[in-house]
């Protein structure tokens, strides 16, 4: 293990990470001319080429002299229209309603919705005897609505199982009284669930509970094809072996073309962090190779960097160590490290360095999870840690995660902290080639 007393000797005095060229990156990665870095207009595509000219920039070098590597998955898409109609009053996209990811296409689809309380969901025989009453009217597109938030614990699984199983039959409304956290799907299905925010019921006429909303939604299920962004500072003395620094870039795109997440948090700013530490190791090379690794199609479930490990460019046994980076734009309440009990002697490492250096206010541990791109790494033997920031903005996955509601009020601590931990970590290990 390594001890403290190393840290006086190892780690010179670094530059302070200029924040505001990280912030000048995320402004222009949440501008819509990036349309949400997603799979609409060719977001994740045009973010791929800022990120590579970024790099090449710097002064990186590419494998096989290509930034870039392709890869494929299914993606459902709204290319165009998405809107809805409440009454004779029409809703803002994101910010009243959001249609699930896994929506298909419907066009002036009249719901006739019925609110279902929570008592009565969780009963099969009063469940189909409200649907037997109201379906006497001879409704068309008969919809259920409920709130989601009226049921706790126990109860509220039992009502997720339920309102899986009625989903097949009926289209779903779901109304809320807090914000959306919106999602990318694979997949459609055959009927529509709305998120509803029950704000927007105001004014509206709620006779008996009932109330229309009318849907359009474009919807098209594709193949997408994603590029990974791939760079590397070479080490001062020729050496196979390398420390990796990861962050997706990539986030939920559109929900037709009046909507956009603009992925300010999430993960603009671990992206950011990305081209901050390539500046910083291109002018102090160390005793390993350091690469960066910026991996598309994060939010539609973790492609970019399967692909990768499945098609690496380097041995991964080379890899010492990887450090993934997502959600860097606050850390008021400190910083959280996944699979830090699984790495528990690196952990202890990195949490030395920032006590002494008295950096971050905590660095948490977590255990091991499935949430981001360190995961099939580790799986596959590759020592890994992810990290993600601790604050009062929750903005998450919602069309509120913009730059503006970044305080960046502790990125400089967590670069230094990376550096320091990179740079103590492989500080005389990098081994030379024959």
């Amino acid at each position: 293990m390594h001890k403290l007393v190393f840290l006086a000797f190892l780690l010179p005095l670094i530059s302070i990470a200029q924040v505001e060229s990280a912030r000048k990156t995320v402004e222009k990665l949440c501008s819509p001319e990036f349309h949400g870095r997603g799979y609409v207009n060719g977001g994740d595509s045009i973010a791929a080429e800022f990120i590579a000219s970024e790099f090449k920039a710097i002064g990186c070098k590419f494998y096989k002299k290509n930034p870039f590597q392709k890869f494929q998955f299914q993606v459902n898409t709204f290319p165009n229209q998405v809107s809805a109609l409440l009454g004779e009053k029409e809703l803002i996209p994101g910010v009243d309603f959001v249609v699930t990811p896994n929506c298909g296409s419907f066009k002036n689809y009249d719901m006739q919705c019925f609110i279902v309380k929570t008592n009565t969901l969780i009963n099969k025989d009063s469940l189909q005897e409200f649907i037997r009453r109201t379906k006497k009217r001879g409704v068309r597109n008969y919809s259920l609505a409920y709130y989601p938030a009226a049921a706790k614990g126990d109860t509220a699984k039992w009502v997720r199982a339920q309102i899986q199983e009625l989903s097949a039959q009926f289209p779903i409304i779901e109304l809320f009284n807090d914000k959306f956290t919106w999602s990318v799907e694979g997949e459609q299905s055959a009927l529509p669930t709305v998120q509803l925010q029950e704000s927007a019921l105001n004014g509206v006429d709620k006779h008996f509970n009932h109330f229309v909303l009318t849907l359009n939604v474009d919807a098209v299920l594709r193949m997408h094809t994603a590029r990974n962004v791939i760079a590397y500072i070479p080490a001062k003395k020729r050496t196979k072996k390398c420390f990796v620094f990861s962050a997706h870039y990539d986030h939920l795109g559109r929900m037709g073309q009046n909507t956009y997440f603009p992925g300010g948090n999430d993960n603009a700013s671990g992206t950011a962090m990305l081209i901050e530490l390539a500046r910083y190791f291109k002018e102090h090379p160390g005793d390993v190779n350091i690469v960066f690794m910026a991996f598309a199609g994060e939010e539609a479930g973790l492609y970019g960097s399967k692909h990768y490990v499945d098609h690496p460019l380097f041995p991964l046994k080379n890899i010492q160590f990887l450090f993934n980076l997502d959600i860097m734009g606050s850390g008021e309440d400190g910083v959280t490290i996944v699979n830090g009990s699984v790495f528990q002697e690196k952990f202890d490492l990195l949490s030395s360095i920032n006590s002494v250096q008295q950096l971050v206010s905590q660095v948490k541990i977590r255990g091991k999870a499935a949430n981001s791109d360190h995961y099939f790494f580790s799986e596959a033997g590759v020592p890994a840690f992810f990290m993600y920031t601790m604050g009062p903005n929750k903005h998450y996955h919602d069309v509120g995660d913009t730059y503006e509601n970044l305080s960046f009020s502790e990125f400089n601590d967590i670069f230094q902290l990376l550096v320091d931990f990179e740079e103590t970590l492989t500080a005389k290990k990098g081994k030379k080639t024959k």
